[in-house]
């Protein structure tokens, strides 16, 4: 009976937020920066967006740390604005009162997955008066506990930078991206938010050194960690996670391309070219990131007899796997990021999927993962996970080691 009353409070204020604008008249929307704050289960996640206006046209650019992300879906009607997510199936839905906004962050591929949402016009930094105070820089070796009590190891990596703490978690599966935020005598809190990822980290420093925190995640996830400073901790090594089975030394699909038509590595277009399979969602920051850098490199590489193909694990509709509306999330990336090599549509949003879908496979564990083939259709080597922009030296080796095995692979013959 809670639930249901949940449910149609919220779809009630949902109403509200915008069956006004039919009666009124077209509100302005302020132009310049706003701090907007999202309510993560009883905690404050800030961030920053600012609001331009072309002609008639709204756009909004979200400020995530040092990341600076375009959103060209911004409309006004009546005294409500409607924010899309960049390539994300989520919406910011909110009123407009002068200087302030008040309404919901909603994801609407998750069942009545909406947040509390408020922001105000002019708030120029995600907070007032940050400090940092050095305690917590430097490299820590992380445990995470997750909902089922699996731990979960990390490396934080923190430095102060002017009044700001900033840094990132890696895991074996990725990075949590851009973090930013502030320090209090003993305390840190660090928080991202990039259209999909509410994350906020809190953690004290405990008197033998160590820290104990609490890292919340959009509507309900909240896992404890701990961390212990040490400078020569080492993630597993992303190239021995997954692995063919024994007896395997290719991988063979058939999976419905964006036409519906079947796409297997035996079509003419990849036959004799090194062949890169990108396991990804663009639901998946982490996949973002790399599809970014992939992007770029196929560009600039695609003539050497090279193709890259993603294979799209997307979002569930009503439970179970929608081409349509998978399509439809591919199609918006693809255009979103000018993308020029292939994709085909997968399965659903679980690495369980992925795995019984890829049986050669030991398993799937991470969004993202790749598979380098070469000309001759052997798998070379198996990639887990991306340590994006935001982990600093971890991603500029990474980019140094991809780019020495590509020009290697390339380099062979048929």
């Amino acid at each position: 009976m809670k639930s249901l009353i949940k449910i149609l409070l919220s779809f009630c204020l949902t109403f509200l937020l915008f069956s006004c604008a039919k009666n009124t008249q077209t509100s302005e929307l302020k132009q310049g920066v706003w701090r907007g704050i999202i309510d993560i289960q009883g905690n404050d996640l800030p961030f920053n967006f600012e609001i331009l206006k072309t002609g008639e046209a709204y756009s909004a650019t979200l400020i995530n740390g040092t990341e600076r992300i375009s959103l060209d879906e911004v409309s006004v009607q009546g005294d409500s604005v409607l924010i899309k997510m960049h390539i994300f199936d989520i919406d910011i839905r909110a009123k407009i009162n002068g200087d302030n906004l008040s309404g919901l962050y909603i994801k609407n591929y998750a069942d009545n997955y909406r947040l509390p949402f408020k922001a105000t016009f002019g708030k120029v930094g995600r907070f007032d008066h940050p400090q940092s105070n050095g305690k917590f820089d430097g490299r820590w070796e992380t445990t995470f506990v997750n909902e089922e009590g699996r731990e979960i190891p990390a490396e934080g990596i923190f430095k102060t930078e002017g009044a700001l703490l900033t840094g990132t978690f890696l895991t074996k599966t990725g990075d949590y991206r851009y973090l930013e935020g502030y320090t209090d005598e003993n305390a840190m809190h660090l928080f991202t938010f990039d259209g999909t990822h509410a994350f906020v980290f809190n953690a004290d420093l405990q008197t033998d050194g160590t820290l104990k925190g609490v890292y919340y995640s959009g509507r309900s996830s909240k896992e404890p960690f701990t961390a212990k400073n040490n400078p020569n901790f080492e993630l597993p090594n992303a190239l021995e996670l997954t692995y063919l089975k024994e007896g395997f030394d290719k991988v063979s699909f058939s999976f419905p391309g964006l036409d519906g038509k079947p796409v297997t590595l035996d079509d003419e277009k990849y036959k004799g070219k090194v062949v890169l399979l990108q396991i990804f969602g663009t639901w998946c920051p982490n996949c973002m990131d790399e599809t970014r850098f992939y992007k770029d490199w196929y560009d600039k590489n695609k003539a050497q007899g090279v193709e890259i193909i993603g294979l799209a694990y997307e979002n569930p509709k009503n439970g179970k796997f929608d081409f349509d509306y998978a399509k439809s999330r591919v199609e918006k990336m693809k255009e979103k990021y000018q993308v020029g090599y292939d994709y085909v549509l997968a399965g659903i949003s679980e690495s369980s999927d992925a795995s019984r879908s890829l049986p050669m496979l030991n398993k799937v564990i991470s969004f993202p993962t790749t598979i380098f083939i070469d000309r001759k259709g052997i798998v070379r080597r198996i990639h887990t996970g991306f340590s994006g922009p935001a982990t600093g030296k971890y991603y500029e080796d990474f980019v140094e080691d991809f780019n020495g095995f590509m020009k290697t692979l390339i380099a062979e013959e048929e």
